[in-house]
């Protein structure tokens, strides 16, 4: 009988990985004691801890965590020296730094914000060890920055020269999968088949998720080592361009599902027509193995428009509403053209950039990509209390070190500085804190053989390389993979390498190691119980807390709303969207009052506002100003728990002023159909016809369109 294979396997690019991280290591160790650098094992701990698969990412963590750590050493400099003879003050002004820090940084949310978490917990690491010799915080100071330069240099070098991994595979194909999802989305638009929905739904939020992913990618993008670099420009654009195409698709998906609601089925000539321009679009973004897409020509572009702006053509047959419909429908699908066209010549101008061939500046486009933390959902509330649990376990640890006197408490104080900020981007840290205490306690033993057992027998580096050879090449592997990330770096860094650094001090005896250990253990602890008592919400209460800050916002939008802020609203609701998915998931897949269709709504009448905002004018008398009041009141004053559809119902006023803007536009015509293209798609009569619909379909979607004439022709009279 054949037995199952139970060893791990491991890929040569895991294999490779782990080999270059022990590689640096063994060099920033031998620099360092070359130097004369009194806590080597710092150096060799900082080349792990900027280690990652890719190089580019390797390169902006190494910079980042750089400029942190001069950051963090200024301060402990100004703090320690002047308030040494106060330890009660220099406790609350060291926990005031890593909570300022942390604040910042979790405001950031990109990788750059690894440069202000570090600034704080790098203050803890060098301030509190340093206040029983605080003359000497200068020379420690100093020694901590080279000791990390000197990891940092050489993990970068080993990373970057030996058969550097670029990132551009990873993002490549990230964009290319990006648009294969909005292609899936766009291609399920006109399908009836009872699973279609259930397919779009699933294409919406796998493309929520793709766009976030790939804003925080981006960040790497300039540091990568290949030609990657000369094309971030290009990558920022295209995730702005997809992210501004989501409120148009999800336009037209409603505005389909109108038609179908009001007939049964959709309309012959819409399902022809719109099936062909959403399947030439989502055919235009396909790429070959190893080729970008290929864009539509301008004459293919052309024709798209036409066929969509046929859709808005009056027929007989036509009532009004079906007519509002229709021409909501085609407004929305000639924006969802020219969006999807920039996408897809922004992804071949990155191709070319690849190939080394020059990359023409976005600004091509005619839109520039707004910078990440204009688009990025931001929660100063709970950034505040993640601050604010930080700053009071540190305290809690230090008065307790005060306290008792104990020498190790300095190490509590730290550990609870580096886990409140470690993980205070989630809902609820206390889990992952406990989860990495666990480990924390399981790697004892082993780093009890290193420090007691096997370290006393090194006697030079080469003897050193053999004794840390196993464990570090082997926990490098896990090191590589995100599922085992946390786990790893518990066992190596906090585990073995941390505990290694006693000997730095001359203190690798057996009483010094369990001081040390409890000392970690307590604070690790510490940071837990505090999180879990101060900071510590729900995923359904975090979903809940993202929708609300979307109507918030939305209450705002009418006092302030114009193309570029539109463009930058859809992006935040979208990004919402990809942080609301997974909460949603993990609160069991429903969340009362909160679902990631309903934010979809919400990014639709963001789209809607900024346009009839645009063209308010265009209404009789105060119509659209007293649309927009309305409006911003419901979103000021949305009920919890309630969606949209639901808190707009106790609101039958406004129902009737949309329906009256319908109807004025209505009976005054839409305007025919103009060879001049670009003048005939910025036209502001068909721009606000369409917004008024995208609103009575988003506030009222099953109220009935009121009593009014039957066909088009009366609707002129």
């Amino acid at each position: 009988m054949r037995l199952p294979r139970q060893l791990p396997r491991f890929s040569a690019a895991e294999l490779l990985f782990s080999a270059k991280c022990f590689a640096a290591a063994m060099l920033a160790m031998t620099v360092a004691s070359w130097a004369g650098l009194p806590r080597p094992f710092w150096a060799l701990m900082t080349t792990y801890i900027v280690a990652n698969p890719l190089a580019g990412a390797v390169r902006s963590k190494a910079v980042f965590r750089l400029l942190g750590t001069l950051l963090g050493c200024a301060a402990t400099l100004l703090l320690v020296p002047a308030l040494v003879d106060a330890p009660e003050l220099l406790t609350l002004a060291l926990a005031l730094w890593v909570a300022l820090c942390l604040f910042v940084s979790l405001l950031d949310r990109t990788p750059r914000s690894y440069l202000f978490m570090l600034a704080g917990y790098s203050a803890a690491l060098i301030g509190f060890p340093s206040v029983g010799a605080p003359l000497g915080v200068f020379d420690t100071a100093s020694a901590r920055v080279q000791e990390i330069a000197i990891g940092i240099v050489c993990g970068t070098l080993v990373h970057s020269l030996v058969w550097p991994v670029s990132m551009a595979p990873t993002l490549v194909g990230l964009m290319d999968r990006t648009l294969a999802d909005a292609g899936a989305w766009l291609r399920g638009m006109v399908q009836a088949a009872p699973n279609a929905a259930a397919g779009r739904q699933a294409a919406r939020r796998k493309l929520a998720g793709d766009i976030s992913q790939l804003r925080v990618m981006a960040t790497h993008v300039p540091f990568d080592t290949s030609h990657l670099k000369w094309t971030a420009s290009a990558v920022r654009a295209l995730q702005h361009e997809v992210a501004a195409l989501t409120p148009f698709a999800s336009a037209v998906d409603d505005r389909l599902q109108a038609l179908r609601d009001a007939d049964g089925r959709l309309p012959a000539d819409v399902e022809r027509t719109v099936g062909e321009v959403l399947a030439r679009l989502a055919d235009s973004g396909r790429t070959a193995p190893g080729s970008a897409p290929t864009p539509l020509s301008d004459t293919a572009l052309a024709e798209l428009h036409t066929t969509a702006r046929s859709l808005g053509d009056t027929t007989p047959q036509a009532d009004a509403w079906t007519l509002a419909l229709r021409t909501g429908l085609a407004v929305r699908l000639e924006a969802l053209i020219d969006a999807w066209a920039a996408c897809v010549q922004l992804r071949q101008q990155i191709d070319a950039g690849l190939a080394g061939r020059p990359v023409p500046l976005p600004a091509t486009t005619g839109r520039a990509a707004p910078a990440a933390r204009d688009v990025l959902h931001r929660d100063v509330g709970m950034a505040a209390w993640s601050a604010l649990a930080a700053a009071l376990a540190i305290c809690l640890c230090s008065a307790f070190w005060i306290f008792t006197g104990w020498p190790g408490g300095s190490a509590m104080a730290m550990m609870a500085a580096v886990f409140c900020s470690f993980f205070a981007g989630m809902d609820d840290p206390a889990p992952s804190i406990y989860a990495f205490l666990k480990v924390l306690l399981l790697s004892l033993p082993l780093a009890a053989l290193y420090v007691l057992v096997l370290m006393p027998l090194v006697v030079d580096l080469p003897t050193l390389a053999l004794v840390c050879a196993p464990a570090f090449l082997v926990l490098g592997v896990y090191l590589g993979r995100p599922a085992t990330f946390m786990k790893a770096m518990a066992l190596l860094l906090s585990g073995v390498i941390g505990t290694l650094s006693l000997h730095d001090t001359g203190q690798a005896d057996f009483a010094s190691f369990v001081n040390a250990m409890i000392g970690q253990v307590l604070g690790v602890a510490a940071a837990a119980v505090v999180t879990a008592l101060v900071r510590s919400v729900s995923a359904d209460w975090g979903a809940r807390r993202i929708q609300r800050m979307t109507w918030r916002e939305l209450g705002r939008l009418p006092r302030q709303a114009d193309d570029a802020q539109a463009r930058l609203h859809a992006a935040r609701v979208l990004d919402r969207i990809g942080l609301l998915a997974p909460r949603i998931a993990q609160a069991g897949g429903t969340v009362d009052g909160v679902n990631a269709d309903d934010a979809l709504v919400d990014l639709r009448i963001g789209t809607d506002l900024h346009a009839l905002r645009r063209h308010a004018a265009l209404l009789p008398g105060r119509l659209g100003p007293d649309i927009l009041a309305q409006v911003a009141r419901l979103f000021r004053e949305h009920p919890a728990g309630l969606t949209t559809g639901q808190a707009a119902q106790d609101r039958p006023a406004l129902a009737r002023r949309i329906d009256e803007g319908l109807q004025a536009l209505l009976r005054s015509g839409t305007p025919p159909p103009a060879p001049d293209l670009a003048a005939d798609a910025t036209d502001g009569r068909r721009e606000l016809l369409a917004a008024l619909v995208g609103l009575r379909r988003n506030l009222y979607p099953t109220r009935p369109w009121p009593a009014a004439p039957s066909t088009l022709q009366e609707a002129h009279a």
